[in-house]
């Protein structure tokens, strides 16, 4: 995983907080026309999305445990 050296610790934000920096980061990318800007807002947007991502596939995981632990036990009728 590649992290803009500027983004500094993002485990700290709150989900909403990361969706924010994306969506003003994306607004003021399409403000800009300078392109060595471009680059570093692209650069930090994909930072932010990576560790969206990241929290993404750690809620599924552990919502995809949660409901291994119930699976099929429950469906198995053995009389």
């Amino acid at each position: 995983m590649l992290l803009h050296p500027l983004a500094g610790d993002l485990a700290n934000l709150k989900d909403s907080e990361l969706d924010g920096k994306i969506q003003d980061l994306t607004k003021k990318y399409f403000m800009t026309r300078n392109p060595g800007i471009q680059a570093q807002m692209v650069a930090m947007l994909n930072t932010l999305k990576e560790e969206q991502t990241r929290r993404q596939q750690a809620a599924l995981k552990k919502l995809m445990d949660s409901n291994r632990d119930k699976g099929l036990d429950k469906l198995i009728n053995v009389s």
